[in-house]
């Protein structure tokens, strides 16, 4: 079955539909086979969170749109997963925020540089950087450290969705300002960055996209003044601890009304 011929009606249509794209998107020589696991974990991280944007997300979002208004040189780091779940969220956010898009991949060989590349350019990126690496990052061996100077070389803000934590840190080391998109808010990746937005990846660059457009430049740098990131991660903690204790607490309710209905 593709992802064509599943029914709207599924009451999972939009997860199943998103899962097709993805092995499709592998079959196509889009993503490595790590790709479609770590999708698997982090649907299963939103399933905790109810599959929906949280408070604290929507707050590390609106402070991800401040970073990257005032930044000099903003640029927007995609991988395969993001390109074919996000990619015209990405053209979008973008196209508002003045970043620039590079494709910067964990699993990386030429080929799959220029198929991410074209998707990208499908879902209306026009410029994509990336293809032609003249850079490295410090700290980080074999092909995952190449990246262009200028774009992820000489950026001052990198948008992350999906990073490796061991790359988020090395920038990090570099100076830059690093927000990640990481549905696991106990990942290295997630512990390691400047701004951590634990959302899916498509909800996550649709809200930073609202909040830029509305976002003048001494808001943003009020925005950014008043964040912490560690208090929110630990927001998002007790945001799934509630709602697990909540969902505990129901189905207790259930079974106690069900014994004591016989």
């Amino acid at each position: 079955m593709c992802h064509s011929e599943i029914p709207p009606t599924h009451p999972r249509y939009r997860s199943l539909k998103t899962r097709h794209l993805l092995v499709e998107a592998y079959e196509g020589g889009v993503l490595a086979p790590a790709g479609l696991i770590a999708h698997g974990r982090g649907e299963a991280f939103d399933y905790l969170l109810g599959e929906k944007t949280t408070p604290p997300a929507e707050r590390a979002e609106k402070a991800a749109a401040a970073f990257l208004i005032t930044a000099k040189n903003p640029v927007i780091s995609v991988n395969g997963n993001t390109a074919v779940l996000a990619g015209e969220k990405v053209a979008s956010l973008a196209g508002t925020t003045g970043a620039k898009v590079e494709v910067n991949l964990f699993y990386r060989t030429p080929e799959r540089v220029k198929k991410v590349a074209e998707v990208l350019r499908e879902k209306g990126v026009e410029n994509v950087l990336g293809l032609e690496p003249d850079f490295r990052i410090p700290g980080l061996d074999h092909a995952r450290a190449l990246c262009t100077k200028e774009g992820v070389g000489t950026a001052d803000v990198i948008l992350v969705p999906l990073e490796d934590g061991d790359r988020c840190q090395a920038l990090r080391e570099m100076g830059k300002t690093v927000v990640v998109v990481d549905l696991n808010p106990l990942s290295r990746t997630s512990m390691s960055a400047s701004v951590s937005i634990v959302d899916e990846v498509s909800r996550a660059l649709e809200n930073i996209e609202r909040f830029a457009a509305g976002m003048g430049p001494d808001t943003a740098r009020e925005v950014i003044k008043g964040y912490d990131n560690e208090k929110t991660l630990a927001e998002v903690l007790d945001y799934i601890c509630a709602r697990l204790r909540d969902l505990a607490g129901e189905l207790a309710g259930e079974r106690k009304t069900k014994n004591g209905s016989l």
